[in-house]
């Protein structure tokens, strides 16, 4: 066993809004790793917090009329008391804006001045004419310099997403008044990332992890690095060293709070930080959405590596996800709060934390919907997993009153073992997807031995052997509820209390699967997975339908309202068309002459591709008769005959009235 502890840590929460399944999509499956290595005996230290800095959140603040710190500790708490409630729990959850952050912010970032890898330099910056300021990245849109799509000031985020660094954006325009900035020289402060080219390159062939972060990393080193600007004109965050108008970019202090957490975790425990973050071997495990693979394995290692600290061991990035097999957006309404949408909803959070890990793999794009959700909670957990323990506690407690006498068979033991040894590396391989199927695989042949046996028949035939079948089926379910543990540790917990296990199930390693249970009593047990009704899935859905439409409902225009004098002054009389025709050149105009009582009227109207000029002829409409004269394809036009649809389908009375009747 390696002698330093295996530091894990998830990427940060931005204090800036709340929990929703995106983020539980990286945080779910790192508890899941901890739990699992910390049962197969590794010493483990899960670390993680929230991001306070940043240009958002000063924004958030002064729509509110608070204060950043304020908006901060408000959503660091309620990521803290959700991370609880999905039985999320790191070992410390600390603030980016808490002292030790700042202080080990300004040491590194110190160590990278003395070190020649951070210099001055006079730079473009965009200032706000009317607001009289400099303006930070997020306080910034205008035109991406790549793509030339709308972009926002650090990222082009509707195009081709590159990052964009201060002065690049084209058009810029503040987003505070909507007025046009103008840019001004000012110095800041930049990280020699390109010189980390080649060290990168080398550093990336050995980093362990998935895939998806890794060659993500290796495409972007290949290309030529440029030097990042790491400081900004704002007075919220990490003042940079020396210069108090300045703070460090958000994406400097945010990585090093990994290493502030763990200082606070050290000075809480006795132990020393620098066991997990200096030297060489260092055993760091970063667990990452995939959008901020380049942050995690390019600037950062090459930050550390350039201050003089040990690098990430792996980087272990998620997939993206969608809801309804839609791209996730909140401002759209394609979003799953973790709190209002599921928990408060009374739902379990084993339930989402076993879909979030089975569904697919973790490096690959995950769907969420409600329909989903039920199929694979009923099918796979309460038909499969819960089945299988369900009837073995039942049947043995049925008609033994608990776990009969005897030694499990030879081949139920090698079953066993043999899931152990394969889903332990699954999981070290990352494949958490894989590593529960197999653990459902060793429930569907408990299920398929049970039911080959037939022990409710031997019941009546032959005692012994049915002991025997309960046997087996309770080492089964023993072994089946610690591998099960790190998936859905609530659940598992009260099985292991119904298999008459007084200890903590989490203080059990996996060889205890392969220890026999005392014979003895056990208590009547209950059901532990239950299933999701079809009401229930429709309710949820039809809450992220209302919110999807409400949203729509807001983003179209809508049509001011007029007063009935307003609408007085339109004029709108019946007529017949006497003649159609098309005109030259345009395939959507035809020329119409319209009797409206005592005059003919010549209107050139857009209905050629719906309506032949001569089955027009004869037929009664409805013209607005008091619009200007205005000439069409040089035809003069006095009047427009309404219609309806995509079609055109024209307005007619619905019985015959004389022509230049007046619409009332």
């Amino acid at each position: 066993m390696n002698s330093r502890p295996l530091l894990v840590t998830c990427g940060l929460p931005y204090t800036n809004g709340p929990c929703h399944l995106g983020h539980l999509r990286t945080y779910v499956p790192a508890d899941f790793y901890v739990r699992f290595m910390r049962r197969k005996g590794e010493e483990v230290v899960f670390i993680c917090g929230s991001d306070n800095h940043g240009t958002p959140i000063v924004v958030s603040a002064e729509k509110e009329g608070t204060t950043p710190r304020q908006i901060s500790e408000r959503y660091h708490t309620h990521f803290s008391d959700t991370f609880t409630k999905m039985q999320v729990h790191f070992d410390h959850f600390g603030m980016t804006d808490d002292p030790t952050t700042h202080a080990r912010t300004k040491h590194l970032v110190s160590r990278l001045i003395d070190r020649g890898y951070v210099y001055p330099k006079i730079i473009q910056q965009a200032y706000c004419t009317k607001c009289q300021k400099f303006l930070p990245d997020r306080y910034l849109e205008g035109i991406c310099p790549h793509c030339k799509k709308p972009a926002r000031g650090d990222e082009c985020d509707q195009g081709c997403g590159k990052h964009l660094e201060p002065g690049e954006i084209l058009e810029p325009t503040c987003k505070i008044c909507g007025n046009r900035a103008e840019y001004r020289e000012q110095e800041h402060f930049f990280f020699k990332l390109s010189g980390f080219q080649d060290w990168l390159r080398e550093y990336l062939g050995k980093l362990k992890g998935t895939d998806n972060a890794i060659n993500y990393a290796l495409g972007w080193v290949n290309e030529d690095l440029h030097d990042w600007c790491i400081t900004r004109t704002l007075e919220w965050g990490v003042k940079f060293p020396g210069h108090d108008d300045l703070v460090v970019y958000v994406w400097v202090d945010a990585p090093i709070g990994y290493i502030g957490f763990t200082e606070e975790w050290a000075a809480k425990t006795g132990r020393d930080w620098k066991d997990c973050w200096c030297g060489e071997n260092t055993r760091v495990t970063h667990f990452i959405g995939q959008d901020i693979t380049y942050h995690h394995c390019v600037f950062w290692p090459a930050m550390l590596h350039g201050a003089g600290y040990g690098t990430p061991y792996a980087v272990v990035a998620s997939g993206m996800l969608k809801i309804d097999d839609h791209k996730f957006s909140k401002s759209r309404g394609y979003v799953v709060w973790t709190n209002e949408d599921y928990l408060d909803q009374g739902l379990p959070a084993d339930y989402l934390r076993y879909y979030l890990l089975s569904y697919t793999s973790h490096t690959k794009e995950m769907n969420f919907s409600w329909q989903l959700f039920q199929e694979r909670i009923n099918n796979e957990v309460v038909n499969n997993l819960g089945n299988f323990i369900y009837r073995s506690l039942h049947l043995s407690q049925k008609q033994f009153g608990g776990v009969p006498e005897g030694a499990v068979e030879q081949e139920i033991l090698d079953r066993i073992n043999e899931a152990i040894g394969q889903v332990t590396g699954l999981v070290e391989a990352y494949d958490f997807k894989g590593a529960v199927d197999a653990i459902l695989v060793l429930s569907a042949w408990g299920n398929t031995y049970i039911q080959s046996k037939e022990p409710w028949k031997l019941a009546k035939t032959d005692q012994a052997a049915m002991a025997q079948v309960m046997r087996n089926c309770l080492q089964l379910a023993k072994a089946l509820t610690l591998l099960i543990e790190p998936v859905m540790p609530e659940r598992a917990g009260l099985i292991w209390s119904q298999l008459g296990q007084d200890s903590l199930i989490a203080n059990n390693g996996f060889s205890a699967g392969l220890e026999p249970l005392s014979p003895g009593p056990l208590p009547a047990p209950s059901i532990v997975f239950s299933k999701i009704d079809d009401k229930m899935t429709q309710e949820l859905d039809k809450r992220l339908r209302d919110r999807i439409d409400a949203l729509d409902a807001e983003k179209k225009p809508k049509t001011p309202e007029i007063s009935i004098e307003e609408f007085a002054k339109v004029e709108m009389k019946t007529g017949k068309i006497l003649s159609a025709e098309q005109v030259p050149k345009s395939a959507k105009l035809l020329k119409l002459q319209v009797s409206i009582g005592d005059e003919v009227r010549q209107i050139v109207s857009g209905i050629a591709q719906f309506h032949k000029p001569e089955e027009l002829v004869g037929k009664d409409v409805v013209v607005c008769t008091n619009l200007k004269p205005a000439k069409i394809f040089g035809i003069e036009s006095n009047g427009m005959i309404l219609a309806a649809g995509d079609n055109a389908s024209l307005l007619r009375p619905e019985t015959p009235v004389p022509s230049g009747t007046k619409i009332r």
